[in-house]
């Protein structure tokens, strides 16, 4: 690519969740399977390399963020939870809601709880008066995930419990 100096940039080493590998998407039945199968995950990418602070784990919200700390401890490894500073710390895993992924960059990402009700969050969607209202939600709760998905460099893993949020469909037509 050539800018508008005429200097040609290449991005041969950059991988995009897009074009590069595809997300892994995992519909489990119970909160406690999705925990160990994140868990299990996780050690899995950790025993080829990669490093705790590579790796981050997103939920929707605060509610949320008790099964992702249960997910990291359950792989044996610390973490930090992230708050507005979004400061990672070199040998622990960052643990934050999505709201708070902007701007970040891990080699792998997990985002859990994509399940029915909580993407899109269904106290929003009970608030609605009209339509438009409706697909304003709808459009920045599908944002909200998809700027959580690319946080991710090399490997992306979305975890949800049955039933799922319908926004995981967007994945699977993709792939």
């Amino acid at each position: 690519m050539t800018d508008i100096d005429g200097i040609t940039e290449t991005r041969s080493d950059t991988i995009s969740v897009f074009n590069g590998p595809s997300p892994a998407v995992q519909i489990l039945n119970e909160e406690k399977e999705e925990i160990n199968f994140v868990a299990s995950w996780i050690k899995e990418h950790i025993e080829r390399g990669l490093l705790p602070h590579e790796l981050g784990v997103f939920v929707r919200s605060d509610a949320q963020l008790q099964l992702a700390e249960s997910a990291v401890n359950s792989a044996g490894l610390t973490f930090k939870l992230l708050d507005e500073n979004v400061e990672t710390v070199s040998g622990y895993v960052s643990i934050s809601t999505m709201h708070l992924a902007k701007g970040l960059e891990f080699r792998s990402v997990v985002i859990m709880a994509c399940d029915d009700e909580v993407i899109p969050l269904q106290e929003r969607i009970e608030t609605v008066g009209d339509g438009a209202d409706l697909q304003e939600i709808y459009d920045t709760e599908r944002h909200l995930l998809y700027v959580a998905c690319t946080r991710a460099r090399d490997h992306l893993l979305l975890t949800a419990v049955n039933p799922s949020s319908e926004f995981l469909d967007d994945f699977a037509a993709k792939y």
